[in-house]
């Protein structure tokens, strides 16, 4: 009794000094994932539209979570968590380089066979800058073939084949890496040129544009461009432009290549062109496992004086978020007519989110946004449509001009 005492004992000091030895888990980490997880599971607005199994990325996940010790991991893997809704508007915001871009960085692209085919090219990118036109073929994404570089970026937890699923994976490679250059084997399919080059696209220097700028246009138009949304500033800017241009015979407002910003900065400058309250949109938020009803959204008239005039806004490929509610707010209203190419397609407004923990920072699509008819905003399609790499400043003068022609006999 007493042998097997002692070596009870022992057995259990042994015990103990091999539990000593196992460090403590930071739980930490894993608490983030619980909180991003549920968060989006009750709030995100798009799961009836996207062919995401939430649950199973839970389990797929979070045993991940469990093994990870730093933050810029758990970035990693909420990057990968968020893959999993293919939404361009619902990602990590505080990203490290070397992460993936989200698409559509400056090239969209659409499969055909076993390349992706180029369907626009973002103006003043590198894409633009390497000589990279409309037609033209993607076959490999630095060095990896096109289709392959994909799959690495498909959602692993979706319920069915969706091939906007796809549509978004083969964009995120070309998009390439935050903070890296790109290597692009591209092949010319437009007039008569088959060749393949290598194309190496640098990271771009940064730029910073106005957020408002104006001139004046030959044929007395006046041309206002917003770059973006974000800065309450951009509200006097614009009143300042449209003070100088007010006597212009129609009105030119430039809203490609916005990033988009904050609807307390767009609706107030909606209502320099009406002279009574009018509904520019309607949205809806997650209730339960659904969306609930219908809100409206009103722009009231503001500012010493109303703009009575033609407008044309333009938009293209890069116009987002924002920059698409604020043509389709300026045509709910009946006080513009949008060209140019169909936007980004970024259907709600977003939340944001910051992880008690780790202080990693997200956003999601969060409220549903529709047109003064309650038509989704992310179907919404300019009233002249121009195609891919012709004029689209051109086609608004055209319009304009025939607008106000019986204004200046």
């Amino acid at each position: 009794m007493k042998r097997r005492a002692f070596l009870g004992t022992a057995l259990c000091a042994a015990a103990a000094l091999s539990r000593a030895v196992e460090p403590p888990r930071d739980i930490s980490i894993v608490q983030d994932f619980d909180e991003l997880w549920k968060t989006l599971a009750d709030r995100y607005c798009f799961f009836d539209q996207k062919a995401t199994d939430w649950n199973r990325v839970r389990a797929m996940y979070r045993p991940m979570a469990l093994r990870l010790d730093t933050e810029e991991e758990f970035q990693r893997l909420a990057h990968r968590v968020l893959n999993e809704l293919y939404d361009a508007h619902t990602g990590v915001n505080n990203a490290p380089d070397g992460m993936p871009r989200y698409p559509w960085y400056d090239l969209v692209t659409e499969r055909h066979g076993d390349t992706a085919r180029v369907i626009a090219v973002k103006e003043g990118s590198p894409a633009e800058n390497a000589g990279i036109l409309p037609g033209d073929a993607v076959l490999a994404a630095d060095g990896v073939p096109v289709l392959t570089a994909m799959r690495a970026f498909l959602p692993r937890c979706l319920k069915h084949f969706d091939p906007e699923a796809e549509r978004y994976a083969l964009n995120v490679p070309i998009s390439g890496l935050r903070g890296r250059p790109r290597r692009l084997t591209m092949r010319r399919t437009a007039g008569t040129s088959s060749d393949i080059r290598e194309l190496t696209l640098d990271v771009p220097a940064v730029r910073r544009e106005p957020d408002v700028s104006w001139r004046r246009l030959d044929g007395g138009f006046g041309y206002i461009r917003i770059a973006s949304f974000v800065d309450n500033a951009a509200v006097s800017a614009f009143d300042k432009a449209l003070e100088e241009l007010r006597e212009a015979a129609a009105l030119i407002i430039d809203v490609r290549r916005n990033g988009g910003g904050d609807t307390g900065v767009a609706v107030p400058m909606m209502g320099r062109f009406i002279t009574e309250r009018r509904v520019y949109a309607h949205m809806r938020r997650r209730e339960g496992s659904g969306l609930g009803g219908y809100w409206r959204e009103y722009v009231d008239p503001r500012g010493p004086f109303t703009y009575a005039s033609p407008v044309a806004v333009l938009t293209d490929r890069w116009s987002a978020s924002m920059a698409e509610g604020f043509p389709m707010g300026m045509r709910g209203i009946g006080r513009a007519t949008i060209i140019g190419q169909p936007m980004m397609g970024l259907g709600a407004a977003v939340f944001s989110l910051r992880c008690d923990r780790t202080g990693i920072q997200a956003q999601y699509s969060a409220e549903p946004v529709y047109d003064a008819n309650r038509r989704w905003r992310s179907l919404m399609r300019p009233d002249i449509v121009v195609p891919e790499g012709a004029d689209i400043m051109d086609a608004a003068l055209r319009y304009l001009a025939a607008a106000t022609s019986g204004n200046r006999r």
